[in-house]
């Protein structure tokens, strides 16, 4: 496969995938080339939740930790006030391996000596420090998702990666505004402003799927998917994203989504700008987070 060449794409939030879905264009730019990274930033408490924009999410099934990764960067919100983990970095792309290594993307905040893009950066101490991979003062992958195999990575081409430095162009090419993976399979999902796309091996190549709602982000973990449309509407699969069911529960505003198992049950987890909620009952009902209260 032909390399990546370097590319990146404007932000995008909420507001802009209903424009996307509607009827979008990718405004691309070449980026400055890169430099050292350095990202040992201290742990910082902050508000009770952040207020800047939430571009991903991730919950801890075994330990009920959720992180937000964010404008402003990553937070804790489990606890009560949020906590701030790490460097100041607007986090466009984020996703998490099955070892719990953290994936990301994006750009330095103010007085953050990192490349502008970032490119993939890892953190194996859960944010608290970042080491650059690949593509830095390149790549802005605002689209992230992580398979048992890899990375797959939007920042304006569709590419994937197996041993996070060398990246090639996907055979077919998706203009994801969100990827979703399974991180125990092959299975990966692509919202699209022409509809939904599956992959089924580590996301190569991609296929549209019939009848499928119009999603705006998804989730999958194992054969359990969820999704939901840019006006709130929850949908569910339990087959890896195939088939869709409309679920009885609605929740709005909802800026990045989890699915995880905890005592071999599924949970939906969604993050809006005023808070979090969780649905037990694969959307039948929602209830807020309940943060602990920090005692460090």
């Amino acid at each position: 496969m032909p390399s990546i060449t370097p590319k990146s794409i404007l932000p995008r939030r909420r507001t802009g995938i209903v424009a996307l879905l509607a009827a979008s264009a990718l405004v691309l730019s070449a980026c400055s080339p890169p430099s050292t990274l350095d990202s040992s930033i201290p742990v910082a408490a902050t508000a009770d939740y952040p207020t800047s924009h939430i571009h991903g999410m991730h919950v801890d099934a075994e330990t009920g930790k959720v992180l937000l990764a964010t404008h402003d960067g990553l937070y804790d919100v489990s606890t009560k006030p949020a906590t701030r983990i790490g460097p100041d970095i607007d986090l466009m792309g984020f996703t998490v391996a099955t070892d719990g290594t953290l994936y990301a993307s994006g750009h330095p905040g103010p007085g953050v000596d990192m490349p502008n893009p970032v490119g993939l950066v890892e953190s194996i101490d859960g944010g608290r420090t970042w080491t650059p991979l690949s593509r830095t003062g390149q790549s802005d992958f605002h689209a992230l998702a992580a398979t048992h195999e890899g990375i797959i990575g939007f920042d304006g081409q569709l590419v994937t990666n197996q041993g996070g430095s060398s990246w090639e162009l996907a055979e077919d090419q998706v203009s994801a505004y969100h990827l979703a993976a399974t991180t125990d399979g092959h299975v990966a999902l692509a919202t699209t402003e022409s509809g939904l796309m599956r992959s089924s091996d580590h996301g190569n190549s991609w296929d549209r799927v019939p009848g499928a709602p119009l999603l705006m982000l998804t989730a999958v973990s194992g054969n359990q998917a969820a999704g939901i449309t840019p006006d709130g509407t929850l949908y569910s699969s339990s087959d890896g994203g195939l088939q869709w069911q409309k679920r009885p529960a609605a929740t709005k505003d909802v800026a990045a989504m989890d699915l995880v198992f905890k005592d071999g049950k599924p949970q939906i987890w969604t993050a809006s700008p005023t808070g979090v909620k969780v649905s037990r009952d694969m959307g039948r009902t929602f209830t807020g987070l309940e943060p602990r209260k920090d005692q460090e």
